[in-house]
C-alpha cells in the first residue's frame, strides 16, 4: 500500500494548483498526507483487526480530521447514525489498495472491496471504482503484463482504457467521479515505465492529483516490485507515529 501513500503524498501539493506537466520535484514542503493516506490506512487496520470498515473510517476521520476530506464524507463521519450516501466519488478507489495486498484470491479481494465502499460509496460507479483499483492491483502483484491488466478492468468493469495520456491531458479537470478518474489513474499506470514514471503521469494530467497519483501508484508498486528506495523514504518521513505504525504492522502482517 506504500505505493498509494507515496502517490497521495507526491500529488498533494498539485491537487488545488493542477499542472500538466511531469517536470516536477517530487517533494517539497507542501508535499503532506491527505485523507487518500489516512482512509487507506483505516482499511488497513480494519483488515488487520477484523474491525468494520465504517467503525474505522470515522475514528481515523476523528483523529485526523483535517486531511482534506470531501464534504459529504465529513458529514456522515460526524453524523451520530451514519448512512452510506450514494456516493459515486473516488474516495472508495483510493483507500482500496490494501485489500489487493491482504488477500491472495480474487473473488474475496472483490467482494471486501465491495464491502469497503459500500461503508459510504454505496452507488453502482462507486463500489465498481474500488473493485476495480482492487483488481488492477490484486492482477498485477500476481504477475500480469499491461495487456493482461488492460483487458481484466476492460473486459471486466467496462471501462474504456483506449485513450492516450497526450489525449486525456489537454481537456482533462478537477474530476471527482470514480468514472472520470478511476480509468485515467489506471491508464497513468499502464503508460508509465517505472513507479516514478507512472505518479509524474498521473500528477500530469491536471485534475485531482493526489487522488489519480494515490491509483496509479497503487498499482505500480506491485506491478515494479514496490517503492524505491528514496521515495518511500520521504513518503514515510511524512507520516506521524500513529500512521507509520499501521503501515509497518500492515508490512509486516
Amino acid at each position: 500500500m506504500l505505493g498509494a501513500i507515496a502517490g497521495d503524498v507526491i500529488g498533494s501539493p498539485y491537487e488545488h494548483a493542477p499542472i500538466k506537466s511531469k517536470d516536477f520535484n517530487l517533494f517539497n514542503r507542501y508535499s503532506v498526507f491527505t485523507d487518500d493516506t489516512v482512509l487507506s490506512l483505516a482499511v488497513a487496520w480494519s483488515l488487520l483487526e477484523n474491525i468494520p470498515y465504517q467503525k474505522t473510517l470515522r475514528e481515523f476521520f476523528q483523529q485526523y480530521p483535517n486531511a482534506g476530506y470531501g464534504g459529504r464524507f465529513r458529514r456522515w463521519a460526524r453524523s451520530p447514525m451514519p448512512k452510506a450516501y450514494g456516493s459515486f466519488g473516488n474516495g472508495s478507489a483510493m483507500r482500496v489498495s490494501p485489500i489487493a495486498w491482504f488477500y491472495d484470491d480474487l473473488d474475496k479481494v472483490i467482494e471486501e472491496a465491495l464491502h469497503s465502499a459500500e461503508a459510504t460509496h454505496n452507488h453502482p460507479e462507486g463500489i465498481k471504482g474500488a473493485q476495480a483499483v482492487a483488481v488492477a492491483i490484486f492482477t498485477a502483484r500476481h504477475g500480469a503484463d499491461k495487456s493482461r491488466i488492460k483487458s481484466v478492468i476492460e473486459d471486466r468493469f467496462g471501462y474504456d482504457l483506449s485513450l492516450s495520456l497526450d489525449q486525456i491531458r489537454p481537456e482533462y479537470r478537477f474530476e471527482v467521479s470514480c468514472q472520470n478518474s478511476v480509468p485515467q489513474g489506471i491508464v497513468s499506470f499502464l503508460e508509465s515505465t517505472d513507479f516514478e514514471d507512472a505518479v509524474r503521469n498521473a500528477v500530469s494530467l491536471g485534475g485531482d492529483s493526489d487522488t489519480l497519483a494515490c491509483i496509479a501508484g497503487a498499482i505500480a508498486e506491485a506491478y515494479y516490485g514496490g517503492v524505491p528506495d528514496d521515495i518511500a523514504e520521504q513518503t514515510l518521513s511524512r507520516l506521524d507515529e500513529r500512521l507509520k505504525s499501521v503501515y509497518l504492522t500492515f508490512q509486516g502482517r
